[in-house]
């Protein structure tokens, strides 16, 4: 018999903040530098290089430790030879590798063309004899990785597109020859057998950390924000604390809130009109949406069935989505899980229901009609399911951020990571009994929202409940 959602008054509780900040060490960098030289050999690249820049840094950070700041860098591996991986790096960045804890297993090089126009330029050895000392050259087949790869729906040759910048790409081919240099970010980044798809606990813990932070920054202003602020008043509340970002700061009212990524501005916020607000960190991204208004009265007229019409099939959705979830799951049964539901054109939901989330907020989505890729353990996930309806009904959202653990990575993390395991054991007990949403032994939340949805933002604790 069909369960349905329906709004009732809840005690969201407090599940803490971390004392212990986790750091991913040393010998897991060498580990996945290791595992990708090997992925590289067996994909037949004789050279492997991973460009970064201040958006695009993901890949490299995993791999190094190190992010590019105000400038670019570019790994290069010769997986034929014994040298050294050669990290390249601009004038800015060159006393930031000491954030690298693989710092001396690297050969640092520095190229000034990576640095900010107006620097100096008189300490760079030619691009073209740095790649050959990596091991570039005619006849070598080069795998490259920034942060796509394609497919024959955009290409008839997905493999050649790159999308670093040209003078690093022209440098390559003219090097290797152009049909040896291959897009190769699938070895990191594809949604089931990509490097990053799969997460050692010291990493999962690390994405908890973020999460933690990044909803109690929504969570505070879902208890604090009130008509007559102006939207960075409202933004205020979220006590930022320095963590890097994954994206912009969301935070908006009104027309502007339909905007959806729009960042806060003066515009005074207003009783009864959309708001949505979202912040995202390194690992964790956590949005809300709905109206500034304390219950249905306060709506236009044409819109007072507002959690009947959306929120409550919109609640029912995202709880199948969570019960749903396990290891082994495909990719299709999570996208039917929603597209059941709210698959109607009125919700307007277009991407896909959900996705790996890791140091970028999207890394890629094994969830999607058809999919045949299956959820596994050490898998970090968003549950990311907007409707857009193009309508007064506005939208409603909830994201927040959970992992995939089977047995033996839940004992690895209850043990090395106690705090963060009670926080997460706790949200699991508010989930289950207070929001009667069933979740496999496998889910990790990693929210202190929880998966606490209030569609009357000034009703923070008026939210949606499974029967």
């Amino acid at each position: 018999m069909p369960r349905h959602a329906h709004l009732v008054d809840l005690t969201l509780p407090d599940f803490g903040m971390p004392t212990v900040e986790p750091t991913i060490p040393a010998d897991t960098y060498r580990a996945r530098l290791s595992l990708l030289a090997e992925r590289g050999r067996e994909a037949n690249y004789d050279v492997f290089a991973v460009y970064g820049d201040r958006e695009h840094f993901a890949n490299l950070t995993y791999l190094t430790g190190f992010d590019p700041r105000f400038e670019e860098a570019l790994l290069l591996l010769d997986l034929a030879g014994s040298n050294r991986p050669i990290l390249m790096v601009g004038n800015e960045g060159w006393g930031y590798t000491n954030v690298s804890p693989i710092k001396t297993d690297l050969e640092l090089v520095l190229f000034q063309s990576f640095s900010l126009m107006g620097q100096p330029r008189d300490a760079s050895r030619p691009l073209a004899t740095v790649l050959r000392e990596a091991g570039v050259g005619p006849g070598k087949r080069v795998g490259v990785a920034g942060w796509k790869h394609y497919t024959l729906a955009e290409s008839d040759t997905p493999e050649i597109w790159l999308e670093i910048p040209s003078y690093l790409a022209d440098a390559l081919r003219a090097l290797a020859g152009p049909a040896n240099v291959l897009n190769a970010n699938a070895l990191l980044m594809d949604a089931s057998t990509g490097l990053r798809a799969v997460n050692e606990v010291e990493q999962l813990a690390c994405i908890e950390f973020a999460a933690c932070f990044s909803s109690q920054s929504v969570r505070n202003v879902l208890f604090g924000v009130a008509p007559g602020q102006t939207e960075l008043e409202a933004a205020e509340l979220m006590r930022l604390n320095g963590l890097p970002l994954s994206c912009h700061i969301f935070l908006g009212g009104g027309e502007r809130a339909t905007l959806g990524m729009v960042s806060p501005s003066l515009r005074r916020l207003r009783r009864g009109e959309p708001f949505t607000t979202a912040v995202g960190l390194w690992g964790a991204l956590t949005c809300r949406a709905g109206f500034l208004a304390e219950s249905a009265g306060e709506l236009p007229g044409g819109i007072r069935d507002y959690v009947e019409r959306l929120v409550a099939p919109y609640f029912e959705a995202i709880a199948t989505w969570y019960e749903k979830m396990a290891i082994g799951a495909t990719g299709e049964t999570i996208y039917r899980a929603v597209h059941d539901r709210i698959g109607a054109p009125f919700f307007g939901v277009g991407l896909n229901p959900g996705h790996l989330i890791g140091l970028d907020e999207w890394i890629h989505s094994p969830i999607y009609a058809g999919s045949q890729e299956r959820l596994r353990s050490g898998m970090a996930l968003q549950v990311d399911v907007i409707p857009a309806t193009g309508t007064d009904y506005f939208t409603t959202n909830i994201e927040d951020g959970i992992a995939l653990a089977d047995e033996l990575l839940r004992d690895s993390f209850a043990q090395e990571f106690p705090e963060a395991w009670d926080r997460i054991q706790a949200r699991r007990a508010y989930i289950q009994d207070s929001l009667g949403i069933r979740l496999a032994a496998e889910v990790l939340p990693f929210s202190n929202l929880a998966a606490h949805l209030p569609p009357f933002i000034l009703a923070p604790g008026r939210a949606m409940r499974m029967e």
